[in-house]
């Protein structure tokens, strides 16, 4: 999987990183089991510091997405656990889009289609 960065997004880096390893675990580009780069061929690879990587990783075990140790690395969990509910967090974020999109001119049905596409 490549991670692009977007230097000039308001996006954190980190999140950006985080983000990504979400949707290529959701979409199966990542499989459970599977071995993320370590830190430092990661912040490598993009160019950044050491440091934002080991957030990410760390903010992907605490959200359940990864597990780490000193002599595997990162890996992808074999199982995630799933609550069936998604975050205030997201919905607030999902708001925003549909709002944006309903601006923007974009029909109901046009956004459920997208929605069924990226599920």
């Amino acid at each position: 999987m490549v991670i692009k960065i977007d230097e000039y997004s308001d996006v954190p880096i980190y999140m950006q990183i985080r983000n990504q390893i979400v949707m290529g675990i959701s979409s199966g580009e990542l499989k459970a089991g599977e071995q993320l780069p370590t830190v430092r061929a990661l912040a490598m690879e993009i160019g950044i510091n050491t440091m934002t990587v080991s957030k990410t990783y760390q903010m992907l075990k605490t959200e359940g997405y990864i597990t780490t140790d000193r002599k595997n690395g990162a890996r992808v969990r074999a199982e995630i656990q799933q609550s069936g509910v998604m975050s205030d967090e997201n919905k607030t974020e999902l708001r925003r889009i549909v709002s944006e999109a309903r601006l923007s001119g974009v029909s109901k049905d046009d956004i459920k289609k997208l929605i069924d596409e990226f599920y």
